[in-house]
């Protein structure tokens, strides 16, 4: 049941961000952008960490994988499998990224440790 909280948890943040987002920030310009990014990631970090909908035991992902996923799959069902393929050298990128960055933080960790 944990894993379906979390599923619906990071799908629903995923959701508001791809279709408010935008919409706040089109009409409002930055100031329409930061009111919805408090509004939509204030809620949906309430809801999903105090309330515990999502689960984090173990890796620390949080609410962004949900987000990457729904806005990825939102354009891959509007404008087909293309653009999945379009998008696999930045997501490529951005693994590599997320290793390097936990490797270092590790060793990071590791070190202060000894001090």
């Amino acid at each position: 049941m944990k894993h379906l909280g979390t599923i619906l948890g990071t799908a629903i943040a995923g959701m508001f961000v791809m279709s408010v987002w935008g919409a706040f920030a089109g009409a409002y310009g930055i100031a329409g952008g930061w009111f919805a990014g408090l509004l939509i990631i204030g809620t949906m970090w309430f809801m999903n960490h105090s309330l515990g909908l999502i689960n984090n035991d173990g890796a620390f992902v949080d609410m962004a994988v949900g987000i990457g996923m729904a806005g990825t799959m939102r354009d891959v069902f509007m404008n087909g499998g293309q653009v999945f393929v379009d998008a696999l050298p930045t997501l490529v990128i951005v693994l590599l990224g997320g290793i390097v960055g936990g490797f270092t933080a590790a060793k990071l960790e590791k070190y202060l440790a000894s001090k």
